[in-house]
Order: structure tokens, then C-alpha cells, then sequence
């Protein structure tokens, strides 16, 4: 449960880091160091959310 939820989490925040370089106009450097920068909150919220429901 803890990797799925971790792969969710690295998912989203990917997309997300993606989605809001896009809309705050950067080019290809910067969409791509938000999507890292949002993989790794991603794995985070996600290890957070899994050992918070694990109990």
C-alpha cells in the first residue's frame, strides 16, 4: 500500500509541477525542474498519507 500510494503521490505532484510551469508561462527547463521539484512533494504527501492510514 505504502509504494502505491507513494507512486500516486510522485504522479500527481508530477503533473501538477508540469501543469503550473506550463500556465506560468515558463519554457521546457522550467516545467521540468516544477515537475521534479512536484515528484518529490508528491512522494512525500504520499509516504505521509500511507503511514497515517497504515495504523
Amino acid at each position: 500500500m505504502t509504494k502505491l500510494c507513494i507512486f500516486v503521490g510522485m504522479m500527481l505532484g508530477s503533473y501538477g509541477g508540469w501543469y503550473l510551469g506550463q500556465a506560468l508561462g515558463w519554457g521546457l527547463w522550467g516545467m521540468f525542474m516544477l515537475s521534479g521539484l512536484g515528484s518529490v512533494a508528491g512522494v512525500y504527501v504520499g509516504w505521509k498519507y500511507a503511514q497515517r492510514f497504515e495504523r
